[in-house]
């Protein structure tokens, strides 16, 4: 029997749809891929055209174009269309359309709505209470004797969602959220709930309304600095696979989690197809949901696609059609890490419109690959389009050589203001480290240093040490070197900027024991303070 071939259309413009793209592109089965709006990388793919003059709100016109350009697939990247109801309009016009309908997809854009929804069917899930009721939510901060997390209810880009460190920020955050409206009518609900701790765990699971089948569980970077710090961001980078994340652990959230989900959207009449992208916080009482996001995740997928072995489009047509159960969700074995390159400002304020320039362009036949975000072309020349613009992903044997790749590519990328995280994948070096602590290997961990607790204790102290701030001091809370502007704080106009810089001699002391050597020490540590405050600019 002679397969359907496929005019497919794609909806966004960001690395997750680079990453659709570039995966769409190798099904033997595809006659043309139109991305709507696309970016710089996407108009590079071979049988794919970049629709630029569309929107992706405004479904008729999308309908319109689907039905002259004779698609029977619609493949969508973003959550807000699928909220807005994108697939039901494909779906009542007769073309297929991967995603969830506009109630399913209430999951990712009613967070109230799903938090509910794990309750009725007692699915692991954090303590928690909605409201709409400003004052009520107010007393309830007041009442409550475990830290919390604030959720708006709607979509906000990825930012409604704040983890305050004193009931103070916890009640100024629930100010900004419902009464000064800071993310919109996103905020006019809001979700008070128990603060969970442990590891973070990304499924993205394939669903038929009956049939569940995920990609190995990747671990995303939110935080926009290393070492966890700042504000949260879309994602600044990912890995695959997780060294936390067993066979055995695997099992127990299909079994509590997933498929209890999925079962429960069907019981509901409000069946899910397409893709599930649940967030799972791994407790010492087990795995936990997080939330649920109902479309493809940025970065995961940038990280997880390149590992994915077969034919994407046989899946999402399987999730459409409703016969997920006879086709296989396999990834080859191996790691992959993706880095992600963010704009100067971001996840604040950030320009466009500064040039891009890539030495060279990555062999793909080797494991490397570069998957565009806020992109653009003008008049042939790359530009920057967005706050995350360029991610370097990279596939290996093993998780070591794959960040190696994945950093060697990020760094042949440039443009003005370029930064990006230089830990992706810390969790993942500390717990092998943790795990081969008895070897001979010299690491943080083995010299008893505890990098997660340190971290902790900066969340909390963070706002107290603020309120101490002194003007014309410039430094990150925990870092290792800091800028002093004397002409700030008062004193001569022409004062030069000081720069300092500190070191910490745990691993150096047990090099020291190992080599029975210990009047180095001193000199490593000049060395290396000099060596920081040189490259923050120290004449």
């Amino acid at each position: 029997m002679e397969h359907e071939r496929l005019r497919i259309l794609l909806i966004g413009n960001g690395g997750r749809e680079h990453a659709l793209a570039w995966k769409i592109s190798q099904s033997p089965r595809l006659e043309k891929l139109y991305i709507i709006p696309g970016n710089g990388g996407t108009s590079k793919i071979p049988k794919a055209e970049n629709i630029s003059y569309l929107k992706s709100d405004k479904f008729l016109d999308l309908l319109v174009f689907a039905r002259e350009s004779k698609v029977n697939l619609v493949v969508v990247g973003p959550e807000a269309p699928l909220v807005a109801g994108i697939e039901d309009t494909f779906r009542c016009a007769g073309i297929r359309c991967f995603g969830p309908t506009k109630a399913a997809a209430q999951m990712e854009g009613s967070k109230t709505f799903s938090k509910d929804f794990m309750a009725r069917h007692k699915i692991p899930t954090a303590r928690y209470r909605n409201f709409s009721d400003y004052a009520e939510a107010r007393q309830h901060l007041e009442e409550v004797d475990y830290e919390v997390v604030l959720k708006v209810t709607g979509l906000a880009a990825g930012k409604g969602v704040v983890i305050p460190s004193t009931k103070g920020e916890a009640q100024n955050t629930l100010q900004k959220m419902m009464v000064d409206k800071q993310f919109g009518s996103a905020g006019d609900e809001v979700v008070i709930e128990e603060y969970l701790t442990g590891q973070e765990l990304s499924f993205l699971s394939f669903v038929d309304g009956y049939t569940v089948k995920s990609l190995v569980p990747a671990q995303d970077h939110k935080q926009i600095f290393d070492n966890d710090q700042g504000p949260n961001t879309g994602g600044m980078g990912c890995y695959a696979p997780t060294p936390i994340a067993h066979d055995k652990l695997i099992k127990e959230v299909h079994q509590t989690i997933l498929q209890p989900t999925v079962d429960g959207m069907r019981a509901e009449r409000i069946p899910f197809k397409g893709l599930l992208f649940t967030g799972i916080m791994v407790t010492k009482d087990g795995p936990k949901v997080l939330e649920y996001n109902t479309r493809f995740g940025d970065p995961e997928t940038q990280t997880l696609l390149p590992l994915m072995e077969g034919d994407l489009v046989e899946v999402l047509l399987a999730c459409t059609d409703g016969y997920l159960d006879t086709v296989d969700v396999k990834c080859k074995p191996g790691s992959s890490v993706t880095v992600v390159a963010a704009a100067a400002g971001y996840p604040g304020a950030y320009t466009n419109g500064e040039t891009i320039t890539i030495d060279t362009e990555p062999s793909e036949t080797e494991g490397n690959y570069i998957f565009h975000a806020g992109t653009s072309i003008a008049s042939g020349t790359l530009k920057t389009a967005g706050g995350r613009v360029i991610a370097a992903t990279a596939t290996a044997p093993d998780l070591k050589t794959a960040l190696s790749k994945a950093y060697n590519t990020i760094s042949t990328i440039h443009f003005q203001g370029m930064h990006y995280r230089k830990d992706i994948a810390h969790r993942a070096l500390s717990s092998e480290t943790h795990t081969n602590q008895n070897s001979t290997n010299l690491t943080y961990a083995s010299s008893g240093v505890s990098i997660s607790a340190g971290n902790a204790l900066i969340s909390h102290i963070t706002p107290l040490v603020a309120t101490t701030a002194r003007p014309g001091a410039t430094s990150l809370l925990g870092g290792f070197g800091g800028l002093f502007n004397p002409a700030a704080a008062g004193h001569h106009p022409d004062s030069p900027i000081l720069v300092s810089g500190m070191d910490g001699v745990g691993t150096k002391l047990k090099i020291a024991q190992a080599l029975n050597k210990h009047d180095t020490i001193g000199i490593d540590l000049v060395a290396m303070c000099a060596n920081d405050v040189a490259v923050m600019g120290a004449e």
